[in-house]
C-alpha cells in the first residue's frame, strides 16, 4: 500500500505552513482580534474614588487587632454611577486570556486539517487511485483526539474548584448520558438506522474468518454486550465533557437574542440553536428518511431520492449547520464578553457597598475566560464536523448528490460484498514464498494487513461514526435545552 506521493507532500507542505506561517497569520487570532468584539474594562481605584467623591489623600479608618494595625479595604456603594469603557480586542490583549494557546491550535490545527482533507478529496475524485491510504483520515483522528483532550482539561478545571456545585452536576450529567445510551443502544435500527448492528455483525464474521486463516481458534473478538458497553461508557464521557459546553450556549443564545433586533439574524440564531435537534431528528427512520423515501402521491409511493442520495444530503446538512454554527460565534462571544455591563447594572439595583478590588474581579474576569468559553463554543463544532468528514470517508459515502454506481475514495477500496452486507471473502491463501528472510516477512506482514481490511470495513466504520455523530448532537442539545430552561425559568424565579 502506497503512502509515498501526492498526500505525503501536501502533509508535508501542511506541516511547514502550520510551523512558519500560521503563528503570524493565525486564523483563532483573527476571529478574535478582527475588531468586530468589543470587552469592557475594569474602573481603576483611582475612578472609584472619584465616584464616590472620596480623596486620595483622606485617612482610611484604622483598627488594632492582636497589636497589629489592620486597613479596611477601600469600598464603594453599590449604586454607584458607574459606565464601563469599551475596547475593541487586541493582539496584545489576548495575552492575558487563559486557555488562549489551546485555543489557537485547536482552531489552527483544525483549519490546516480540513484544509489537507479538501485537498485529498480533490485529488481522489481527480486522478482515483486505487490501493493508497487515505491520510486525511488521520488528520481527522488528531482533530478530535486535540478536541477530546481540550474538553478533558476544561471538565479537570471544573473539577479543581472549591465549591462542588460544577463537579456535582458532571458526574450527575455523565450517569444520566450512560443510561440513556444504554437505552439508544437497545433501540431496533426500524427507528434509529444508524448501522450499528449491521456493521458488528459484519465485523464480527470478518474477524472470525481472518483468525481462522491465521490458524488462531477463537469465539470472536468481542460480544456484543460488551461491544455496546464500552460504546456507553464512552457516550458517558462525551457528554459529561458537553455539559458546560452546553449550559454555556444556552446562555449565550439568550444574550445574543436580547442584544440583536434584526430579525433575520434573530431567526439564525434560532435555527443554529436547534442545529442539534435537525441533526438528531436526521437519523430517526420514521420521522425523516421513511417519509422522503416513501412518500404517497395519489394512493402511489413515489420515492423523492434514493437511499445513497439521502445519506449525501445528511452529511452536508450538517456541514451547512456546523458552518452556521462558525458564522454566529460572533455573535455569542460578543453576548458574553456583555456580562460584565449586565453584572454592573445588577449591582446598581443592589443596596450596601462593596469593595473595589471584588468590583474589579468582577469586571475584569469575564473579559480572562474568554477563551474558555470560546472553546466551550468550538469544540463541539470541530468535533461534530470531523466525526461527519470521517463518516463520509470511512463510511464510504459520496459528496455527490446523484453518486455513481462505482467505488468511491475510501480508506480501502469498498467490495460489493460490503455494500451488501453479505460476509467479506477472507483473504486468498498466500502462494508459497520462495523467498527467504526480509522478503518473507514483508509478504507474511502485507497479508496479514490485507486480511485487516477486510476486518475493519465501511459498514462497521459506517455504524460507528454515525452512532457517535449523532450522539454528539444529541448530547449537545440536551444540555443546552437544560441551560435554556436554567437561564430562563429558574434563575428568574
Amino acid at each position: 500500500m502506497g503512502v509515498i506521493g501526492v498526500q505525503l507532500v501536501v502533509t508535508m507542505v501542511m506541516a511547514s505552513v502550520i510551523q512558519k506561517i500560521i503563528p503570524h497569520y493565525s486564523f483563532a487570532r483573527w476571529l478574535l482580534c478582527s475588531g468586530s468584539l468589543q470587552w469592557y474594562q475594569h474602573p481603576t481605584e483611582d475612578e472609584l474614588r472619584s465616584l464616590a467623591g472620596k480623596q486620595k489623600g483622606q485617612k482610611k479608618k484604622d483598627r488594632k487587632h492582636n497589636g497589629h494595625i489592620e486597613n479596611k479595604p477601600l469600598t464603594v456603594p453599590k449604586d454607584i454611577d458607574l459606565q464601563l469603557e469599551t475596547k475593541y480586542i487586541a493582539e496584545v490583549d489576548t495575552l492575558a486570556l487563559h486557555y488562549f494557546p489551546e485555543f489557537q491550535w485547536l482552531v489552527d490545527f483544525t483549519v490546516a486539517a480540513t484544509v489537507v482533507y479538501l485537498i485529498t478529496e480533490l485529488y481522489y475524485s481527480m486522478a482515483q487511485p486505487s490501493g493508497e491510504m487515505n491520510i486525511s483520515v488521520v488528520w481527522c483522528l488528531l482533530v478530535i483526539a486535540f478536541v477530546l483532550k481540550t474538553l478533558f482539561s476544561l471538565t479537570a478545571h471544573y473539577f479543581k474548584l472549591e465549591e462542588g456545585g460544577e463537579r456535582s452536576l458532571c458526574i450527575t450529567f455523565a450517569f444520566f448520558f450512560f443510561v440513556k445510551a444504554m437505552a439508544i443502544l437497545i433501540v431496533t435500527e426500524n427507528y434509529l438506522e444508524f448501522g450499528l448492528e449491521t456493521g458488528f455483525a459484519n465485523f464480527s464474521d470478518s474477524a472470525l474468518q481472518f483468525l481462522e486463516h491465521q490458524g488462531l481458534d477463537s469465539q470472536g473478538p468481542i460480544s456484543k454486550l460488551t461491544f455496546k458497553l464500552i460504546l456507553a461508557l464512552l457516550c458517558s464521557l462525551i457528554g459529561a465533557f458537553l455539559t458546560f459546553p452546553g449550559l454555556r450556549l444556552a446562555q449565550m443564545h439568550l444574550d445574543a437574542l436580547n442584544l440583536t433586533t434584526d430579525k433575520f439574524t434573530q431567526t439564525l440564531l434560532h435555527i443554529n440553536f436547534l442545529s442539534p435537534l435537525i441533526m438528531v431528528l436526521l437519523w430517526v427512520k420514521p420521522i425523516t428518511k421513511d417519509y422522503l423515501m416513501n412518500t404517497t402521491l395519489e394512493k402511489e409511493n413515489v420515492p423523492l431520492m434514493t437511499e445513497d442520495t439521502y445519506d449525501t444530503l445528511r452529511l452536508w446538512a450538517i456541514i451547512l449547520m456546523c458552518m452556521l454554527r462558525l458564522v454566529l460565534m460572533r455573535h455569542h462571544l460578543q453576548a458574553y464578553l456583555n456580562l460584565a455591563q449586565k453584572g454592573v447594572d445588577q449591582m446598581k439595583r443592589e443596596a450596601g457597598r462593596i469593595s473595589t478590588v471584588d468590583l474589579q474581579k468582577m469586571v475584569a474576569r469575564v473579559f480572562y475566560y474568554l477563551c474558555v468559553i470560546a472553546l466551550q463554543y468550538v469544540a463541539p463544532l470541530v468535533m461534530l464536523l470531523h466525526t461527519t468528514l470521517l463518516l463520509k470517508t470511512l463510511g464510504g459515502h459520496s459528496w455527490g448528490v446523484y453518486p455513481e454506481e462505482e467505488a468511491l475514495p475510501c480508506l480501502y477500496e469498498v467490495h460489493s460484498d460490503y455494500v451488501n452486507g453479505a460476509a467479506p471473502i477472507a483473504a486468498p491463501a498466500p502462494a508459497p514464498l520462495v523467498e527467504s528472510g526480509a522478503r518473507a516477512s514483508v509478504a507474511q506482514l502485507s497479508v496479514a494487513l490485507g486480511g485487516l481490511r477486510t476486518v475493519f470495513s465501511p459498514l462497521l466504520f459506517r455504524g460507528l461514526f454515525s452512532f457517535f455523530t449523532w450522539w454528539i448532537a444529541a448530547c449537545l442539545f440536551s444540555t443546552s435545552l437544560f441551560g435554556l430552561f436554567y437561564h430562563q425559568y429558574l434563575m428568574a424565579a
